[in-house]
């Protein structure tokens, strides 16, 4: 018996190592395919003409690793390129540089994002709920209600538009 606890804890050990190493080895080739995707786009756009989908890729990178103003430089080019773009992808690049605009506290700008986006293609839930999302930072919340509703009449188990929707809802009862 007392042989048998340091074999145990060894495998345990040994266990716990192999695991970490591969969490890390993945990790490693996670970041290693960004990083080669952010070279080789930004090489094909300092070469030739990038195309929309070409700059929303590169931003939407930069979103992933939280650069916030460069995803927004990246999407703002995206939509200068815009003449060979489809509507989808059109509303895809609008909601994103909303979300980039968000995440800088830059509420107004992305408003107008998220409403280009929804001018597009109205039924876009994603852009709703982030249309709402920035209302309520701004505290305007018969607006940021009014978004929610718009989502959950297109998407009714839309579970992010009802959790937010009941959550002002229940602060405009306690403040009343």
């Amino acid at each position: 018996m007392d042989n048998l606890l340091p074999i145990v804890y060894l495998a345990l050990l040994l266990t716990l190592l192999a695991t970490a190493s591969l969490i890390i080895l993945f990790q490693v080739l996670k970041t290693r395919k960004i990083e080669s995707s952010i070279v080789r786009l930004q090489n094909k756009l300092v070469k030739e003409k990038g195309t929309a989908k070409d700059y929303y890729e590169l931003g939407s990178i930069y979103l992933d690793k939280k650069l916030f103003l460069q995803a927004t430089n990246q999407f703002q080019k995206a939509l200068k390129a815009s003449d060979e773009i489809i509507p989808e992808e059109l509303v895809l690049i609008y909601n994103a540089l909303g979300f980039a605009y968000f995440a800088q506290e830059q509420y107004d700008l992305a408003i107008r994002n998220y409403k280009e986006a929804l001018k597009a293609f109205p039924n876009y839930v994603t852009a709703l709920n982030n249309l709402g999302h920035a209302y309520e930072r701004k505290q305007l919340t018969s607006q940021a209600l009014e978004a929610y509703g718009e989502a959950l009449k297109h998407e009714p188990n839309n579970l992010t538009a009802k959790r937010r929707a009941e959550s002002l809802r229940k602060r405009l009862v306690t403040s009343a």
